[in-house]
Order: C-alpha cells, then structure tokens, then sequence
C-alpha cells in the first residue's frame, strides 16, 4: 500500500486547526441590516413571507437600530412604506415622507454608532411599483426618472443619510445623483450603486414587505439572470460615474459575478443576500430539512468568499450576536474578527 504524500486533511483535524487556517472570516461590522419603517403605525407589523421581518413603526425601528449598533453591525439600510403614493413617487421626495424622517431621527440617534443608509429608488412610492416615472406609453422613461433620483437623493442628504443605495437600476444614474448632491454641498454623502441588479424571482417576498403596487414587471431595466459579462458592465460604469460602492443583488444565486466584480473593482463591493434567499432557509429550517445556524452562517460566509466586502441581510442582528458570544467564550481571529461557523 502507498501512503499518500500529499494530506490535506491534516489541516482539518480539529477546530483549532480549522480555525488558524480558515481563509475566510465574517465579522459584526462587514453586515448591514435592511429595515422596513412603515408610515402611520404606533406597532410593528410581522411579514408573514418573512418570518422574524417586520415592518417597523418609528419606535420600534429606533430600537432594532440599537440593538443592531450594540452588537456592532456595520449599517442598517432603510426602505419606506408610505400610507399614499402617485405617479411620481412624491412621498419620496416629501422632508415629511416616512424614509426621510427615519433616516433623520436614526442619523440624529445613532449616526456615530452606525452607518444610516436609505434606499434611492421609487417603487415603493409609485403607485404603479415600478422604480422609474412613467411615459405616456407606461414604459419607465429613463431621463425622466434621474430627475426624481436627483431630488430624491437631496431630500435623503438633507434627512442625514450618509450612503445613498441607488437600487434603481437607471442608465447613468449615479452620475446624475452625484452631480445634485455635490451642487446641493453634500460632497460627503456617498453612493452605493446596486450595480449588477438582476430580474430576479428571490424578491418576491419583498414585495410583501413593501406592499409594493407592481404592475408588469421589471425586465427592461434589472439585468437578465442569464448574463455574466452585464453585471461586469454595470459595476464598471458606475465605478467611472463616481459610485463609492458598487452592488451585486441577489448573493446567492449571483456569486459568480459578484466574484468577477470583486476581481477588478477599485472600490468597496457588497452583496445583498434577499428577501428569498432569507424566506428559503427560514422555510426549510422550519420544516426540519436543515440545520438553520449552519445555514444562516454558510450562507453569508459564502458571500463573503465570492468577495464581498460586506453582505446585507436581514440575519444581521442575529448572526452578530453569534459572533459576538463565540468571541465571548475566546473564539476569535486576530484583531478580533470572530469565525462564522
């Protein structure tokens, strides 16, 4: 019998082992939690397709943000849910919208704690769903929509947003954004560009979480899920217009681009592990066919691989928790990055 001369499962031996030479490593602050604040209630409302998610009254988002900041989350990502929309998504530019008043009361709560981002985007203010103005023909006009995303994107530097998520998945969009923002003096608001943004069917709770009024859907402005090279494309151009990070949504379903965007951007690169990705391991972990922790820590480690500098999910709060005590009881890396196991 030969015995091997090559044995790589020496450095698998135990998890001390594993442990010292583990290649990647999730730590509280590279997660970013998505919230949904919901216009004129005084209580939470749960999401069904979205178990543990809610849509948040303003105290209790105040106290998902303080929680999330205690345990050292990096951000939080604020979507609104206005009680009105119109064609134009008005609220979204209203000082006195829901999003803009969250994103004040957190930035004034807990903007040294934790980075307070919002979402640029208009499909959650239109009473048509989608995330342009519409032209005579019901198509999204483009041109028209930077418009909107211009005011939009003052009103949320205005509110004390510090990073603007522009989801919209406009041509030449942050461009736009950012030349309003510098004119209006908020040269210090950065632009998170959703990127590589893909038609994808993982939103579909989303859309719950939103009551989004969709009608269509938005094939001709999100990127066809069969395209590798156009997400590549996309993180390209909006790196050239000005974009301080660049998006990559859905994760899980996407790693290979998100891995080809990583590769070549001179900027920070995120990922958005989605409101199906999330529905999915909640569902199956309820029906007994896999371990949940695992899969919750799995999940983002794998993210996290693929390249991302930072990963938002709505498992933020909770995975950092877990970070934190396995640091606790004297788990952790060097300068204090802690092991998702």
């Amino acid at each position: 019998m030969i015995s091997p001369s090559r044995r790589p499962r020496r450095l698998r031996q135990s998890d001390a082992v594993r442990r010292q030479v583990r290649e990647v490593r999730v730590h509280p602050n590279d997660l970013i939690l998505p919230l949904f604040v919901r216009e004129g209630v005084s209580e939470p409302i749960d999401i069904s397709s979205m178990p543990g998610v809610q849509q948040h009254s303003l105290d209790s988002l105040r106290r998902a943000v303080d929680e999330a900041a205690g345990l050292g989350v990096g951000g939080v990502m604020l979507f609104g849910v206005p009680e009105t929309r119109d064609a134009v998504g008005s609220g979204a530019t209203d000082p006195n919208g829901i999003l803009n008043v969250a994103a004040g009361v957190l930035a004034d709560e807990f903007g040294d704690a934790i980075v307070v981002q919002t979402d640029l985007c208009l499909d959650e203010f239109t009473d048509h769903g989608h995330c342009g103005v519409l032209d005579a023909a019901g198509r999204v006009d483009n041109d028209a929509t930077l418009e909107r995303y211009d005011a939009m994107a003052i009103a949320q530097a205005d509110a004390g947003a510090a990073m603007l998520g522009m989801s919209g998945m406009m041509d030449g969009q942050v461009a736009s954004a950012r030349a309003a923002l510098d004119a209006a003096g908020h040269t210090d608001v950065a632009i998170v560009a959703y990127s590589a943004k893909y038609a994808s069917a993982f939103y579909g709770p989303f859309r719950e979480a939103v009551d989004s009024q969709l009608q269509g859907d938005r094939r001709t402005y999100q990127l066809d899920p069969a395209n590798r090279r156009e997400g590549m494309r996309e993180a390209l151009i909006d790196i050239d217009e000005g974009a301080d990070v660049v998006m990559v949504k859905p994760a899980g379903s996407y790693l290979d681009v998100l891995a080809d965007v990583a590769a070549e951007s001179i900027v920070p690169v995120w990922a958005y592990q989605v409101s199906g990705e999330y529905a999915m391991i909640e569902a199956a972990a309820a029906n007994g066919w896999i371990d949940r922790d695992r899969a919750i820590a799995e999940s983002i480690t794998s993210i996290r691989r693929a390249g991302a500098d930072a990963v938002l999910t709505y498992y933020a709060s909770e995975l950092a928790r877990t970070l934190n005590l396995q640091a606790g009881t004297g788990v952790s890396a060097a300068h204090g990055r802690v092991d998702a196991r």
